[in-house]
């Protein structure tokens, strides 16, 4: 047995002194409110992306609409997923996952978007998405190895942001530059 690990006596006495702290234990290295703080602005985000894939979604038009639209739909559902693995993960470390609709747009790193045509909704949701990818990929490496799960989270998280913007990308480059500067 390795000098560094804690006895076993040790570490059942304080997993049982300490059982209301759940998954938080004294192995935890991070800084538990500031981590719960950036999963509340990550949840905020993923809000406030399903509902711009959603209006996206219902209010894309045009002759190239629809497998557009179709991209929307599923962008949509993937980030709502995303919202629920941080919320999830906000109830599992103590805290309470903030749905609070009055400060959503505030604590979201992405911005909602209005926007009419279909190139400019694409463009805007591309945008989102590259600032989520630069965000999560802050919070992997602050959380380095203090909050293993919850950097695994944001990793998984990071790697679908990555392929949305690629398909986002794709669809971009696939309408015709017309239609772009028309939107």
């Amino acid at each position: 047995m390795a000098d560094f690990l804690t006895d076993i006596k040790t570490l059942r006495e304080r997993a049982r002194r300490e059982i209301g702290k759940g998954p938080v234990t004294d192995a935890y290295g991070a800084d538990l409110p500031r981590v719960i703080q950036i999963l509340n602005e990550a949840l905020a985000t993923e809000i406030v992306c399903t509902l711009r894939y959603k209006r996206h979604y219902f209010t894309a038009t045009g002759m190239y609409s629809e497998p557009v639209a179709a991209e929307f739909l599923e962008h949509a559902r993937e980030e709502q997923e995303h919202a629920d693995k941080l919320a999830t993960r906000i109830v599992q470390l103590g805290g309470e996952p903030d749905f609070d609709p009055d400060t959503l747009t505030s604590r979201s790193h992405a911005e909602y978007d209005a926007s009419a045509g279909l190139a400019k909704m694409v463009e805007e949701d591309l945008v989102a998405e590259r600032v989520a990818i630069a965000s999560y990929t802050e919070i992997v490496q602050w959380l380095g190895d203090r909050d293993p799960t919850t950097r695994r989270v944001f990793e998984d998280l990071l790697a679908q942001e990555e392929e949305h913007a690629d398909d986002l990308r794709g669809l971009l480059e696939q309408l015709p530059a017309e239609r772009q500067e028309e939107s």
